[in-house]
């Protein structure tokens, strides 16, 4: 049985315990962590799996939430799958976890379930009060391994969702944001159906998010995810927001990385910090 997140650890504990050597390396992420610990207390690991980033993100996103956020209050939020499919064939493609080759109906029934159950457990836990009581609420959240993995189905499909928006709103001459750019200027990814065959697709089965995609996930969930790149230390990419230039009211919500490619949590902000 493996843990999704593990209990808290004092973050200077656990980076003496990972980081020994004197390398250059070693060096540089020990300052990384200490840079961290002058902000929080403890850090929790993260599964590596392929989902890290989902994991992380919505972990952090639930742990701290006291409101629903107004895209999951709309109307017709659980009509999505069906709407999409009705205008874009391709979206019969869409790959589900361990239910690969699904029939269309199929496909648009299990996303809108996956969207509902994503609805109501941001729902149920935004509104418990006592900290501790929502700190156990997504403990046992993220023990729950078919919950969890539904959870991130959704996400994917929302970051679908926003990038065709956003290619959408590019080709009619509407300002969109410029990782927008950038996440179609890939050659593996210049229309949505392809980000969705060569990239969605595979998240968390053969890859993770690659960056471009981490400022796609932010501005889905309208969230603003600051990380904190351990190995940019001492450089202007040490903290690095997804989406770089989020709106004012969007929550924030903190990761770290070694490598950009998995993702653990820092938790217990220092008192000074908090004031």
């Amino acid at each position: 049985y493996k843990l999704s997140v593990s209990p808290e650890m004092d973050i200077m504990e656990y980076c003496r315990k990972e980081w020994r050597g004197n390398t250059p390396v070693a060096k540089r992420m020990r300052k990384g962590y200490e840079a961290v610990a002058q902000k929080f207390a403890s850090i929790r690991r993260i599964r590596g799996d392929n989902y890290c980033a989902f994991r992380a993100t919505l972990f952090q996103a639930l742990s701290q939430t006291t409101q629903l956020p107004r895209w999951l209050q709309s109307e017709d939020f659980a009509m999505l799958p069906e709407n999409l499919l009705s205008k874009y064939d391709w979206i019969k493609q869409w790959q589900l976890k361990q239910k690969p080759g699904k029939k269309m109906g199929e496909i648009s029934d299990a996303i809108k379930e996956y969207l509902i159950l994503l609805r109501e457990k941001w729902k149920n836990i935004s509104e418990i009060k006592d900290p501790l009581e929502k700190q156990e609420a997504c403990d046992k959240l993220f023990k729950n391994e078919e919950e969890e993995y539904s959870l991130y189905e959704a996400l994917k499909f929302l970051m679908l969702n926003t990038a065709i928006e956003l290619y959408n709103a590019d080709k009619s001459g509407r300002r969109v944001p410029v990782f927008s750019w950038l996440l179609f200027a890939r050659d593996t990814s210049s229309n949505p159906c392809q980000l969705m065959h060569n990239h969605l697709n595979h998240i968390g089965h053969s890859g993770g998010l690659e960056q471009v995609e981490m400022f796609l996930l932010g501005y889905a969930l309208q969230y603003t995810i600051q990380v904190y790149r351990l190995y940019k230390y001492s450089t202007d990419e040490f903290v690095t927001l997804y989406p770089n230039d989020p709106e004012e009211d969007w929550p924030v919500v903190t990761l770290i990385t070694e490598d950009d490619r998995h993702y653990n949590i820092p938790v217990r902000m220092c008192q000074e910090t908090m004031l």
